[in-house]
């Protein structure tokens, strides 16, 4: 037997269509319980009992117990990341699901990815940010310059907070609509979490798209013109 990582048990994991509908919905970055994920995946409690256990055991779901209640979450940014891959080579290859619906046009435009901001505004601030020299990929890292700590200072993100944490800070995300990278990491969460808190944006937990008000859509282009991007 070959030695290093098993890719192939995880893949299994990720493979079968139940659970893959689970992991899905839980890309809005939400806890969610047996019964939502079983709805979620068109199954029975008992059913989605069994998948979620073998997730876990996976180290693919974290499980927290709130009264009588418990919620499943993705592990860690490291499962996003790789979901997030995984939804860019299957619409690459054409492997779209069928059923379609309103939503669909506003999650292309700005949905969650876990935790930061994805679809076409999550690639203009990643495209901009990287034309205004806020960040550079250096070895295929990326990395904050001196004018991206200044530019995050001045929007009241506190980077010594985000250098404390294990996630890295910034982190490149292959977004699956317009397969062009996004911002993920620390960084990017902070970056969503300020749109929310001077509510620039809101977002729906039961769909992943991120709605920006007529003034916070404003305020982001004058941030992260398009033009630069």
């Amino acid at each position: 037997m070959k030695e290093g990582p098993d890719i192939a048990h995880t893949a299994a994991l990720i493979g079968d269509p139940a659970r893959a509908n689970m992991l899905t919905a839980l890309m809005s970055g939400k806890a969610l319980t047996v019964s939502e994920l079983a709805e979620e995946a068109g199954v029975t409690i008992q059913t989605a009992s069994s998948h979620l256990s073998k997730l876990e055991a996976g180290g693919l779901l974290r499980p927290r117990k709130q009264g009588r209640h418990k919620y499943f979450s993705l592990a860690n940014d490291d499962v996003a990341h790789v979901l997030e891959g995984l939804m860019g080579l299957a619409a690459g290859a054409g492997h779209l699901r069928k059923r379609t619906g309103p939503k669909d046009a506003e999650l292309r435009e700005a949905r969650v990815c876990y935790n930061h901001l994805a679809g076409d505004m999550g690639t203009q601030m990643f495209d901009s940010l990287m034309a205004q020299g806020h960040i550079v990929l250096e070895d295929e890292d990326l990395k904050l310059t001196a004018s991206g700590v200044a530019f995050a200072a001045d929007f009241e993100i506190d980077l010594g907070a985000l250098q404390k944490a294990r996630a890295p800070l910034c982190r490149e995300c292959l977004d699956w609509s317009e397969r062009r990278s996004h911002l993920a990491g620390s960084l990017g969460r902070a970056l969503l979490t300020r749109f929310e808190e001077l509510a620039w944006a809101k977002r729906d937990q039961k769909t992943r798209v991120v709605s920006f008000s007529h003034t916070g859509a404003k305020a982001f282009h004058r941030m992260f013109p398009k033009d630069l991007a």
